[in-house]
């Protein structure tokens, strides 16, 4: 259809829309379109990624290191998750994440498993911490021999009459067996014996923490990033677990708690873990309760 100056129309005279119109509209649409695609792919692209998964005893230190770390790098996305030591470790050896946070040192079995994936852990000593021995706070008992808590958790003493408290049955709280925490008891106070198979296991922190505190029988351990005033912590071979005691080797159920990544780190995982190894850094993990390195 022509209009009266001989132009083609597409639609009707009634509401006129010249081909050169529809060709511009067309184009405009385009342009807004790609627009909008780029400027969705400035908040995405160009954002940096580090996923780190493991230690519960280790979370406090992510969390915040992270978000602070965040704070100073806008462009930075860092995502914290728990699961256990045993967790993390895998999954930086399967490639799900870019960090594992461990309370132990990494296994030989975990390295030779990392070689075959073509995966490479390297450790990062980012604190120092200390197990603490806890018992509910109604509980007159405050010292105990690193033999007699052995001996709590292989079974052999089973009422707190026995240890020259009130009489009643002693509740016993572990962590499970892919804590790194366990791992670390099992060395330094359990001397490669079994705990009980009646214990209360829990997959964090968090959980013995709370069953101590409502349970006037149980005791348990949780790393000193996990004490607070519903836990009474115990002297252990007539040492009290603080900062001081673990920071000058006194205290005897000492640890280091590690961050590994893939290799020799690079870019953003390299720039987070001197940052958590900083005076900065290391100052935040001692507002988590743990102890800086010196």
């Amino acid at each position: 259809m022509l209009n009266c100056a001989g132009v083609p129309l597409w639609g009707n005279c009634a509401g006129v829309i010249f081909e050169e119109d529809l060709k511009m509209k067309k184009l405009v649409m385009i342009m807004a379109i790609g627009a909008v695609a780029v400027s969705l792919a400035a908040g995405t692209c160009f954002a940096e990624k580090i996923v780190m998964a493991g230690s519960t005893t280790v979370l406090p230190i992510a969390q915040k290191t992270a978000e602070v770390f965040m704070d100073e790098n806008s462009g930075v996305d860092i995502s914290v998750r728990g699961g256990g030591s045993s967790v993390g470790i895998t999954a930086l050896i399967d490639g799900n994440c870019d960090i594992a946070d461990s309370s132990r040192p990494i296994k030989d079995t975990e390295i030779q498993k990392a070689a075959s994936n073509n995966r490479d852990p390297v450790a990062h000593i980012v604190a120092l911490d200390g197990i603490a021995v806890v018992i509910n706070k109604s509980n007159p008992i405050s010292k105990l021999s690193n033999k007699q808590v052995r001996d709590i958790y292989t079974g052999k003493i089973t009422d707190w009459a026995q240890l020259g408290g009130k009489p009643g049955k002693i509740v016993v709280v572990s962590r499970d067996t892919s804590s790194g925490t366990f791992e670390a008891f099992g060395e330094l106070i359990m001397k490669k014996e079994k705990v009980i198979p009646g214990a209360l296991m829990q997959a964090s922190n968090q959980g013995v923490a709370q069953i101590i505190a409502q349970t006037p029988g149980a005791i348990g351990y949780v790393g000193l990033g996990f004490m607070s005033g519903e836990l009474k912590p115990v002297e252990i071979d007539g040492v009290m677990p603080s900062n001081e005691t673990v920071l000058s080797g006194k205290y005897p159920v000492t640890r280091p708690l590690f961050m590994y990544s893939n290799g020799k780190p690079q870019g953003i995982i390299k720039e987070y873990l001197d940052f958590v190894k900083s005076p900065k850094g290391q100052e935040l993990v001692e507002t988590q309760g743990y102890v800086g390195l010196k």
